[in-house]
């Protein structure tokens, strides 16, 4: 399989804005933080290529790092699309964001095995609330509660390539309304997101919904490693990189 990591978007968070670069280039123990995700990919044996998005002047260092660098778009969606379009549509490629320092081999290669074994076109990986919890005491993410747990989402995906433009011509309008519940509320469907509110939608029921809306087979895969979706948006969340590698976790 093949690798893209999502390295776009201008220094526009409050992160970006404090260290005055994107997210890509912010220095961890020295050294930029995407090269943490490059090294994981390299040592998982089943990724051939990797690609990166994102502004190929500021990321020119990396170009005997990775395979290719594709200049990036103006939005996730379309950078997506033309990070997937280097690589043929018949094979599946690992979509990752580049802010997840702390990823290892172990938890890619848990994850491709698991999500692999699903025969799903497009799989994406949530972890239990007690797992980062145990990981990363005191450490906040964003929960949801559903009937089968508590469960934070991953920042990693393996999806055939060639559902890729299909998907995201429906998922624009979700990355669109990402942060407008009653915009999200009219496609998902009233009663599906109050199940949702009230904790009481099942891991199929989200599954079925998804692969229905975007005519795909979607699933949902259990990861162990809280690493996998542990990415860096603030302050505290760099603290804690450093920490964990530099050795001090």
């Amino acid at each position: 399989m093949n690798a893209l990591i999502l390295a776009g978007g201008q220094a526009d968070g409050s992160l970006e804005e404090e260290m005055g670069v994107s997210k890509a280039l912010i220095k961890i123990n020295g050294k930029e933080m995407i090269l943490y995700v490059i090294e994981a990919l390299k040592a998982v044996e089943c990724v051939d290529r990797i690609a990166v998005v994102g502004d190929a002047q500021h990321l020119a260092f990396l170009k005997d790092k990775v395979d290719v660098i594709v200049e990036q778009k103006d939005s996730l969606a379309e950078n997506i699309v033309s990070g997937a379009e280097v690589f043929s549509e018949a094979e599946e490629l690992l979509v990752l964001t580049c802010d997840i320092p702390m990823i290892t081999p172990e938890a890619i290669k848990d994850f491709v095995e698991k999500a692999r074994a699903t025969g799903a076109d497009f799989n994406y990986p949530i972890v239990r609330k007690e797992d980062n919890d145990a990981k990363y005491p005191g450490v906040h993410r964003t929960y949801v509660r559903i009937r089968d747990g508590v469960f934070t989402g991953g920042n990693i995906v393996l999806i055939r390539s060639g559902i890729i433009k299909k998907a995201m011509d429906r998922a624009k309008y979700f990355l669109a309304y990402r942060k407008k519940p009653w915009m999200l509320a009219r496609i998902l469907g009233v009663s599906f997101v109050l199940k949702l509110l009230l904790g009481i939608l099942s891991i199929k029921e989200l599954e079925t919904r998804v692969s229905d809306l975007f005519g795909i087979k979607a699933r949902a895969v259990i990861s162990t490693y809280p690493e996998i979706g542990t990415d860096v948006d603030k302050k505290s969340d760099l603290e804690l990189a450093q920490k964990v590698l530099g050795g001090g976790i």
